[in-house]
């Protein structure tokens, strides 16, 4: 059944235009009654166009209203419950930190399955099996989800450097061509180094696969493959760990998926890096 329909509007209410926020807002309050209503009605009820309507589904990157009612409906299904993402208490007891903790972690990960596209996901992983290199661009905490694109990305023999210095994303930018990936990870999708960078990269005609939260932003509009996460959860404490959880997720989703295309060339790989790492380890004695 589809769903995230009710994720994907709390994501990007704050940023809609008034007439959409004022429909997305309507929607947010009363979901069990907006999915027996038709276009017309609901538009009425919450005193806009029915052409906002539809332009606010599009913008989820849904077909129509009717998509937008079938995805609030599976959320409803799932009993899925919006604003759920636990404050973390720094007064609170270590057993509560660590429920509130991995509660958040699994939220995020429920939450971006519902944003994230199959479609993208595919398309993703064949532009970078097919590419001569790949640049990974992120800074601050954005830096560690490329550093594991590209630990992931050397096991299975791929051309693949991270890059989290500003001049250093520029210096490979500038060298880039039309057979190359970049993957530009920025959560807000406003960091202002990556989108100088990928700027540059799509200059030389690199392919751009951008991952950020859900939502419209500049790092997702400079990208011609746009992957998402979940972005429901605002606390300042347990945000920057949720979204990180929830991209490394992103991530492994990515990577399998370009395994699972190319088993007999990718498989023998992951098995010698295997054996020369276990090389390294003590065994018992």
């Amino acid at each position: 059944m589809l769903n995230g329909g009710l994720v994907s509007l709390q994501a990007v209410v704050d940023e809609l235009k008034p007439s959409e926020r004022k429909v997305a807002t309507y929607i947010l309050e009363h979901p069990e009654e907006v999915v027996k209503l038709s276009v017309q009605k609901l538009a009425e009820l919450s005193g806009v166009s029915e052409a906002t309507i539809i332009r606010l589904a599009r913008s989820l990157n849904m077909k129509g209203y009717q998509e937008l009612k079938l995805r609030i409906a599976g959320d409803l299904n799932k009993q899925t419950t919006l604003g759920s993402y636990q404050e973390i208490m720094m007064e609170g007891s270590v057993d509560s930190i660590m429920k509130a903790v991995s509660w958040n972690n699994i939220q995020s990960i429920q939450d971006t399955l519902s944003v994230l596209s199959s479609e993208e996901v595919e398309r993703a992983a064949e532009a970078l099996s097919r590419a001569r290199k790949i640049d990974v661009y992120g800074v601050g905490a954005s830096a560690v989800i490329a550093a594991d694109i590209r630990q992931k990305f050397s096991r299975i023999n791929l051309w693949c450097d991270a890059y989290s210095d500003f001049h250093a994303q520029l210096t490979s930018a500038v060298s880039l061509t039309e057979r190359d990936v970049v993957i530009g990870i920025s959560y807000s999708g406003q960091t202002e180094d990556v989108i100088q960078s990928l700027t540059e990269a799509k200059q030389q005609g690199a392919t751009i696969i951008s991952l950020t939260k859900f939502g419209p932003s500049p790092v997702a509009e400079l990208a011609d493959i746009r992957l998402f996460t979940s972005s429901v959860e605002k606390s300042i404490r347990s945000g920057a760990m949720a979204s990180r959880i929830a991209q490394l997720n992103v991530i492994d989703i990515l990577f399998m998926t370009m395994v699972s295309r190319q088993q007999d060339q990718v498989i023998p790989l992951l098995e010698k890096t295997r054996l020369a790492v276990s090389r390294t380890k003590r065994t018992p004695e």
